[in-house]
């Protein structure tokens, strides 16, 4: 059965390492559902979040091709770790007048930002994990969604 797995790989931060890892995934036919890539505390290293649909097989061979990779320092796979995932929603609302209360209570209720409003659209941030965009947005079609930009997932495994 196919699943979603979350995949956090340390890499040198070196040109053409992004474009490398991606050539790996569609060379092999492989889907990226969701990648985030940041530098690490350490300016050196970069990591990336890579989310990939697929059953066991996939992702063993996702595993050992990404630790076949030169830049590549360390590879592990958070589906089945302790890990803290975020993703961050900006969304833009059809919100008139008249509508706007409704628009606010839903942010209200989840927490967003409000970091943006004209006279009839509100744009607001949502931090949350990706059930809890995908709730807030689900709640939000009904105004009409002018504009929107997820993130992708972030995860980092959860300390002890």
């Amino acid at each position: 059965m196919d699943q979603r797995h979350i995949i956090n790989a340390t890499v040198e931060n070196q040109p053409a390492v992004l474009s490398r890892i991606v050539g790996l995934f569609s060379g092999r036919g492989y889907n990226i559902e969701t990648l985030n890539v940041g530098p690490c505390a350490d300016p050196r290293f970069s990591r990336m979040t890579i989310t990939v649909p697929g059953d066991e097989h996939v992702l063993e061979q996702v595993l050992k091709q990404l630790n076949k990779l030169v830049d590549v320092v360390k590879v592990v796979d958070l589906t089945a770790e302790k890990h803290i995932e975020r993703e961050l929603v900006l969304v833009e609302v059809g919100a008139p007048k008249q509508k706007r209360p409704e628009v606010l209570e839903i942010a209200d209720v989840f927490h967003a930002e409000i970091v943006g409003v004209r006279e009839t659209t509100v744009t607001m941030q949502f931090v949350g994990r990706e059930d809890e965009v995908d709730d807030f947005l689900r709640l939000l079609r009904p105004y009409t969604i002018v504009n929107l930009a997820r993130s992708g997932l972030l995860a980092v495994l959860k300390g002890e």
